[in-house]
């Protein structure tokens, strides 16, 4: 991740930190469920009761977003744009792909999505949106509020979405999955992603609570994430102790603290240029236990700071990082 990069991730957290999100603290959810083909029983409220594979969804469908919205969709949208990697990276786990018309110019995974047109950046351009004709606009945490007014006011249909932690990343899934009419496909995704969260919840769960190491995690130069977020969600499930857990949401880092709590782990981004030997070079940090001990680990920026399909393998490189004995 080079410099601009870093910037843009600077931008995201104070996005987040200022409730630019989307306005919620959930993925959205059903509303009014039809009933699903072949079963004859009405579904509950939320994504998981209202779809089944090899259940195909019947319309219209009415869903609320994160931002408390309500939407009623006629038919599965056809021309989708994305305003975030991670809802990207669902559309596209979810086969998706010849559906989905612009991406921003961040939306790196998979290659494909590469290749796809561009609308700006995470929020978008509306001349390049509308030039795009999409009948559905998804957009994540990154996309701020005034944005979606202004692309609603547009008569654009934009359903955001805002997973703070891993069950709700799956009920975010599986909700686009029935929008979309891929609920199947939906259903293999999150499977595969509960597999390799077993996998690490298998290997830590024999560790005693002395036992579990405390771990300082920094996405980008002099930002750390406290509780609330699906970033310290994944710290905890892989059996370490958030050093910074006592703050909340994305905050920037305090040297001292972190000196203080003296971290037997510190996950970093990889990606993020000289982070590594920038968090080595602050005063007083050579005495840190992780770094004394050398357990310096390096995550693929996407994985430890995406909360798509790919986050149960950040949640795998994060466990290998803290206890590589355990965790194969």
């Amino acid at each position: 991740m080079k410099l601009k990069s870093v910037k843009l991730w600077l931008w995201l957290v104070l996005v987040a930190v200022t409730v630019a999100g989307c306005g919620g603290a959930n993925s959205g959810e059903v509303t009014e469920a039809p009933k699903a083909v072949g079963s004859g029983a009405e579904a509950g409220k939320g994504a998981a009761d209202a779809s089944a594979a090899n259940q195909k969804t019947v319309y219209p469908l009415k869903v609320k977003d994160a931002s408390g919205i309500e939407f009623t969709f006629t038919k599965a949208p056809e021309r989708i744009v994305s305003l975030s990697p991670s809802e990207t990276e669902v559309l596209f786990a979810l086969g998706l792909g010849d559906r989905v018309v612009g991406v921003t110019k961040y939306c790196d995974y998979p290659e494909e999505a590469k290749a796809k047109p561009k609308i700006g950046s995470l929020q978008g351009d509306a001349e390049a949106i509308l030039s795009a004709k999409p009948d559905l606009v998804v957009g994540g945490l990154s996309i701020n509020k005034k944005t979606v007014e202004s692309l609603r006011g547009l008569g654009l249909t934009v359903f955001t979405v805002d997973p703070r932690n891993l069950e709700q990343v799956y009920e975010r899934i599986e909700l686009i999955g029935q929008i979309t009419d891929t609920a199947e496909q939906a259903e293999k995704v999150i499977a595969d992603m509960k597999a390799e969260a077993k996998q690490v919840a298998d290997a830590v769960s024999g560790l005693k609570p002395e036992q579990k190491k405390k771990v300082y995690v920094e996405f980008s130069p002099g930002w750390t994430v406290g509780s609330g977020e699906f970033m310290h969600e994944l710290l905890v499930l892989a059996g370490g102790i958030n050093v910074a857990a006592d703050q909340q949401g994305w905050v920037k880092i305090s040297e001292e603290a972190v000196i203080q709590s003296n971290p037997d782990v510190i996950i970093y981004s990889k990606g993020v240029e000289n982070l590594e030997s920038t968090i080595k070079g602050r005063s007083g940090w050579d005495k840190i236990a992780a770094i004394t001990g050398g357990q310096m680990v390096g995550v693929d920026d996407n994985l430890l700071s995406r909360p798509g399909p790919r986050v149960t393998k950040g949640l795998l490189a994060i466990a290998k990082g803290i206890y590589p004995d355990l965790v194969k």
